[in-house]
């Protein structure tokens, strides 16, 4: 029998109001480590989607004034209101489909009667991708003003003490410096497992004493159809190849720019062709 979306749906859902603070949505998704969040009515209605990439260009749009403005902008005025949604009857395999096919797209709503009921992310899609449950346990996409024992605080994670880095900060000062990677001769089922693992989108791809060599996200993994068939398809068959990068020498101002431009979740920092980073975009936030 087909797959349906409640199957493999996430239904703890952290949101945030259209009246609210772009702030506190910034605030979410740093907090938790989500890259969107639907948009809802008081009565939880869905009435758009919010990421760390709107944000990123409503930033770059107003320059320095930008993220001083977050406190004062409502997140309706920079969400996108044109949302993809589906039943949670529906046939997982559409989710699939329109996941892969629309490359920003990472999170797909789940509606029932208008309202928001889940989500469906493309974690949840490699966590069933061979019809049984993979990874440590249900990932849940969020939650507010939940008890301490609730298990999202596992998901909770710490935020750099003090404002934005600026446009004038170094690259190196913000990047993550211990960064889960795989080579091109890896299975994909285990930078698979990595990824749930570890909650990343995306790892770099290296050889040798570290040098980049391609980049393997989780689009990569969906959209190819033997990745999700055969046990031994490996890393180098799906990997994108000659990825955007920033050198370590860069600013957080050309990297903001480079991945509001490139609408890049995952960007790896190298010294040369070697990998010595990565950056995300909560990073830069």
């Amino acid at each position: 029998m087909a797959q349906l979306v409640r199957d493999v749906m996430t239904s703890r859902v952290v949101t945030v109001r259209s009246d609210e603070a772009v702030s506190a949505a910034v605030d979410q998704m740093t907090r938790y480590g989500f890259s969107a969040l639907p948009v809802v009515t008081p009565s939880f209605r869905l009435v758009g989607m919010v990421s760390l990439l709107d944000v990123l260009r409503f930033r770059e749009e107003y320059g320095a004034a930008g993220s001083e403005a977050d406190a004062d902008v409502a997140v309706e005025a920079i969400m996108n209101p044109d949302v993809l949604s589906m039943s949670a009857n529906a046939n997982a395999a559409v989710v699939a489909q329109r996941l892969r096919s629309h490359g920003e797209l990472r999170v797909m709503p789940v509606v029932q009667g208008g309202n928001l009921v889940g989500v469906v992310t493309r974690s949840d899609l490699l966590r069933y991708r061979d019809g049984t449950r993979r990874g440590g346990g249900r990932r849940f996409f969020g939650g507010r003003d939940v008890p301490a024992d609730d298990p999202l605080f596992a998901y909770e994670r710490g935020r750099r003490p003090g404002p934005a880095p600026g446009p004038d900060t170094p690259v190196r000062d913000v990047m993550t410096h211990e960064v889960v990677a795989v080579t091109a001769a890896d299975l994909v089922t285990l930078a698979a497992e990595l990824m749930l693992q570890h909650r990343h989108t995306a790892l770099p791809v290296v050889e040798g004493d570290w040098r980049l060599v391609g980049i393997l996200s989780e689009a990569d993994i969906l959209t190819d159809p033997l990745a999700g068939r055969s046990a031994h398809a490996t890393v180098g068959a799906v990997m994108t190849r000659s990825p955007f990068v920033v050198a370590v020498g860069a600013t957080v101002g050309g990297a903001r720019a480079l991945i509001a431009d490139r609408g890049l979740r995952t960007l790896p920092v190298v010294d040369g062709d070697r990998l010595v980073g990565v950056l995300s975009r909560s990073d830069v936030i």
